[in-house]
This record gives C-alpha cells, sequence and structure tokens, in this order.
C-alpha cells in the first residue's frame, strides 16, 4: 500500500491549528498574517495536484506546482519582506548550501552512483532530508524567514540538481520537480526550520534578556519582539502622549 503523503496531512494540520488561532506569534515573526498563511497552505494543497509538463524526451520531465512554483513564491514574498539586506543574503546561501548538501546525500550517500548504498537504507530519506534541510538553513539563516526560506528552496534546489545529473546523463525516465516525496520533505522541511529558529530563538532572547540590538534597524527590532510586548509600548507611548 502507498504511504499517506504526510506533506499534505500536515498542511491539513496546520491549517486547523491556524484557524483556531495558534502560532500567531511565529507568524507575526515571519510577518504573515492567518488569512495569508491559509491562502499559502491552501495554494500548496491545491498545487499538489497540479503538474506542468516541461519535456517528453529523454525524460518526461514536469513541474509540480504546490512543490515547486508555490514555495519559490512564498520565497520571494518573504525575502521582499526580510528584515535587512544580509537576512536576504543568508537565506539565499543558505538555500543553495541546504540545495548542495541534500543532494550529496541523496546522490552518494543514499543511493551511491549506481548501486543503492545498503547501509544507509534504514534511514527513510523523507525524515533524513528535512532533518539535514531545516539544521543546514538555520544554521546559515538565523531568523525564522531566512531558514523558511533555505530549508524549501534548499530541498527543492537538491531535486533540481539532480534533474540535472539526469540530463546530463540522458539517462530516459520521469522527473517530477517538487513532486512525489520531494513535496513533503520540503513541507517537513519549511516547519522543522522554523521550529528550530522559534525554539533556538526562544531560548537565546530569554537568556540575553530579549533580542540582540546592536547592528539592527529599530523597526526590524520591534518585529522581533513579541506582539504583545509591541501592544504594550504601544499603548504605554499613547497614554504619554495624552
Amino acid at each position: 500500500m502507498d504511504r499517506f503523503p504526510i506533506g499534505l496531512l500536515l498542511l491539513i494540520i496546520l491549517s486547523l491549528l491556524i484557524y483556531l488561532g495558534l502560532g500567531h506569534r511565529v507568524l507575526d515573526r515571519m510577518r504573515l498574517s492567518d488569512r495569508a498563511a491559509l491562502m499559502i497552505i491552501a495554494a500548496l494543497l491545491l498545487g499538489s495536484l497540479i503538474d506542468i509538463p516541461l519535456a517528453a524526451r529523454p525524460s518526461v520531465v514536469s513541474v509540480n506546482d504546490g512543490g515547486a512554483l508555490v514555495p519559490l513564491g512564498v520565497a520571494v514574498y518573504l525575502l521582499a519582506g526580510a528584515g535587512t539586506r544580509e537576512e536576504r543574503t543568508r537565506a539565499i546561501w543558505g538555500a543553495v548550501l541546504t540545495g548542495a548538501v541534500v543532494y550529496f546525500i541523496g546522490t552518494y550517500l543514499m543511493r551511491g552512483l549506481r548501486e543503492p548504498a545498503g547501509r544507509f537504507d534504514f534511514l527513510d530519506p523523507l525524515y533524513l532530508y528535512p532533518l539535514v534541510a531545516g539544521a543546514v538553513a538555520y544554521a546559515t539563516g538565523r531568523s525564522r524567514r531566512a531558514a523558511f526560506v533555505a530549508a524549501t528552496l534548499g530541498v527543492l534546489l537538491g531535486d533540481i540538481f539532480h534533474y540535472i545529473r539526469i540530463a546530463g546523463a540522458r539517462a530516459p525516465g520521469r522527473v517530477d520537480i517538487g513532486g512525489g516525496g520531494v513535496f513533503d520533505a520540503i513541507v517537513l522541511s519549511g516547519i522543522f526550520a522554523v521550529l528550530l529558529a522559534e525554539v533556538i530563538g526562544e531560548v537565546r532572547e530569554r537568556i540575553q534578556g530579549g533580542p540582540s540590538e546592536e547592528g539592527r534597524e529599530p523597526a526590524l527590532l520591534t518585529n522581533l519582539r513579541s506582539p504583545e510586548s509591541s501592544d504594550i509600548e504601544k499603548g504605554d507611548k499613547g497614554g504619554t502622549q495624552q
């Protein structure tokens, strides 16, 4: 029996959590509203059912709308709203590095060049890729937005690198960029990277008494603080002015 798409299941669970009012803190720090997040999840769910054909020879190549085009659009949106140019740069380089690491693991460790690498077969790539991609993405991106962009685009880039390798060898077959298990890996990687950034970032902020202010713009610092503290500060300022 085929495995149920875990990425679709997680997206459904996320949409329910957002609808119930959970996750405001993470969404606010990524500069996403509840409505925007639900629209993105809907686009991912519907897009996962759409494959756009690109080529038929020597390999049948298609692009999955939900696993490739939607994550690319979300990444561009998040990058456009990034606080600083440094954050954008970290996200882009993080995506490239994540893609290279995912490609190396998938090509040389999990499968080998010709035959499957037997001693690594006990670990399903569906779970290995998100763990590796999420960790690498957070280490390079460090912010929630940059980590999410680096993780999702990194897995997608790994899939593209795999296609380039097949195309270079002119080997027949079928390639669905962003589809199948890659879609699940992209969803899992993005979620894991954001969770890492949220947990580690929260611990660091509590230890140092708040977000580091050195070299950061005032607007960015306001966005980094919790929504509750920002509302209190605004209320205090309003009361002072009256």
